[in-house]
């Protein structure tokens, strides 16, 4: 019989926030996975870091970590054939993934080289969409709002347009791109109620309303709510 894969969401940041189950299977398997940036830590990593025990196999998944350049096809192909000789030997493997796996979540790119071969169980983990939310004390959505989620990179016209449209938005990604987005609140009268976090559920959390958060540059982990009402109560 081969292991069976597990893709584990580990929260957005905080450790106390990896789910029961998602602890439970990590105290068990014998091989643990990770993404990895090509040098220095991973997120996944450290989050989950208080709940690994001594003794496992750890492979980290390294690869550059850039909008630009992910998924990285030749690192998965790789890592597929790596973890699926583990699995073919008969030990599980758990591989780690911020947030949650199928949430925008790299452990996506595994799951479609592999479900076909191999058992796969995904744990669900906290998002930081919900997570942004819970800390900024501002609920994503009531009623019959639409909620959109919107990536930052999108250009200008399509990120406006999106926008526009959107009863409630949480726009993920923002890094770079603060900037552009600025403009494009601006010109939709939502920049003077959007709300702004990052690094939400971390030691190093900041949340600021948008129009004070840093010019040229964001954290890669921060993100934007936005809600055509100001309040999703109202």
């Amino acid at each position: 019989m081969t292991g069976t894969l597990y893709g584990i969401g580990v929260g957005p940041g905080d450790p106390e926030l990896i789910t029961l189950k998602g602890y439970r299977l990590l105290q068990s398997v014998p091989v643990i996975a990770w993404p990895a940036p090509l040098e220095g830590e991973s997120m996944a990593h450290r989050i989950a870091a208080p709940h690994l025990p001594e003794g496992r196999i750890e492979i980290p998944i390294r690869m550059p970590i850039s909008t630009d350049r992910f998924p990285v096809e030749g690192v998965y192909d790789q890592a597929a054939e790596d973890l699926g000789a583990h699995l073919s030997a008969g030990r599980d493997v758990a591989v780690l993934c911020e947030g949650d796996p199928f949430v925008y979540g790299s452990f996506m790119y595994l799951f479609g080289r592999m479900a076909d071969r191999f058992p796969i169980r995904v744990v669900p983990g906290i998002s930081s969409l919900t997570a942004g939310a819970a800390a900024l004390g501002a609920p994503l959505a009531a009623q019959n709002d639409v909620l959109s989620v919107i990536p930052a990179p999108l250009p200008e016209e399509e990120l406006e347009r999106r926008l526009a449209n959107a009863d409630a938005a949480v726009i993920i990604k923002v890094g770079r791109h603060i900037d552009k987005l600025r403009r494009v609140l601006d010109r939709l009268g939502l920049a003077d109620t959007a709300r702004y976090i990052e690094y939400a559920t971390m030691e190093n959390q900041a949340v600021l309303p948008f129009a004070e958060a840093a010019q040229g540059k964001a954290p890669y982990f921060s993100l934007v709510l936005v809600h055509r009402r100001g309040e999703a109560w109202r």
